[in-house]
């Protein structure tokens, strides 16, 4: 009424009315009357503001990447902002549309500090790396003599997505899904090998098992065999003593038995027929006569034999009865 208004904001925005083109009142949360054809009124917004983009780049090896991310900054010199921006009310809201240009300005900032980062990497190290070249971006960003000349401060800054071509994505993901199927058969190839090492382990072991034990039992046949060979050894010195023993008894039975045989062997042949005839039977003696007579033939002269003699010796011999 009358060229007044009542004018009244939050503690998240900074006030500056001008009058006659001079600074009148300043602050935060400011709330007053003013003269409106002599009053210009100026609101900074104080609060933090999220301002999130998007947009295609290219890396160090000229592939087609998407960038997407945010970034979140507030007005640390709303008197800095309101000299380089225009931030003037009107009725109807603010005079111009610089107030809407400011998070445009800032993501072109970060754009191109983020393309720098970008190219500077190949395809697969921009794609894992997103963390590292948020982290540099933003310390890129805070550094600006652009953001410090508009009173800007940033507050964060974060890369949600590094994301490639589609037909790139899917060279790389048949890539890695190859790469992990070569990975997959190489466990199990490296399976396959453990369990066939394994088994070469078990059947050496077996084989080393069976060697110790043929080895033992090689061991316990020359031992009994040894045994054998030495109670052989024993006997044949105890049938050399046994054959040497019988050699001396022979040697002393036939020394004895010749020592015997000697008295005999001195007599005289015809003493000896003489003794075996000593007999009931005469015909012996007369044989002996009679051979007796042969060899002194040439001494005898006339033989006369009688009939009784002849018979007798041709009786046969009287046996006893029992």
């Amino acid at each position: 009424m009358f060229g007044f208004r009542y004018v009244k904001v939050p503690p998240t925005t900074f006030l500056m009315q001008f009058r006659n083109g001079r600074l009148k009142r300043q602050g935060a949360g400011l709330s007053f009357f003013h003269f409106v054809p002599t009053s210009t009124i100026v609101s900074v917004p104080l609060a933090s503001t999220d301002v999130p983009f998007i947009f295609p780049d290219t890396t160090a090896d000229f592939q087609a990447i998407t960038v997407q991310g945010h970034l979140t900054y507030r007005v640390a010199d709303p008197g800095r902002l309101a000299r380089a921006l225009d931030y003037s009310l009107r009725s109807e809201g603010y005079a111009s549309d610089d107030p809407l240009k400011l998070p445009a300005l800032l993501s072109q900032r970060a754009q191109a500090a983020t393309r720098a980062e970008v190219q500077a990497r190949a395809l697969r190290r921009a794609l894992v790396e997103a963390d590292a070249i948020a982290v540099r971006v933003g310390g890129t960003l805070r550094e600006s003599p652009d953001l410090a000349a508009l009173g800007v401060e940033l507050l964060g800054f974060t890369i949600l997505a590094i994301r490639p071509a589609p037909e790139t994505a899917r060279a790389l993901e048949a890539e890695a899904r190859e790469r992990l199927l070569r990975e997959a058969d190489d466990a199990v190839y490296g399976r396959r090998n453990n369990a066939v090492e394994q088994e070469r382990r078990i059947k050496e072991n077996e084989l080393a098992t069976e060697v110790a034990v043929e080895a033992k039992r090689r061991e316990i046949e020359e031992t009994r065999l040894a045994g054998q060979i030495a109670i052989e050894e024993r006997r044949r010195e105890l049938v050399a003593v046994e054959a040497d023993n019988s050699r001396t008894r022979a040697d002393a039975l036939s020394y004895a038995t010749d020592k015997q045989l000697d008295p005999i062997r001195r007599l005289d042949p015809k003493a000896l027929q003489v003794l075996a005839a000593g007999s009931a039977d005469p015909r012996p003696l007369v044989a002996m006569a009679f051979q007796e007579i042969a060899h002194n033939a040439a001494k005898v002269g006339t033989l006369n034999i009688s009939p009784d003699l002849l018979e007798t010796l041709l009786r046969p011999p009287h046996r006893e009865e029992d």
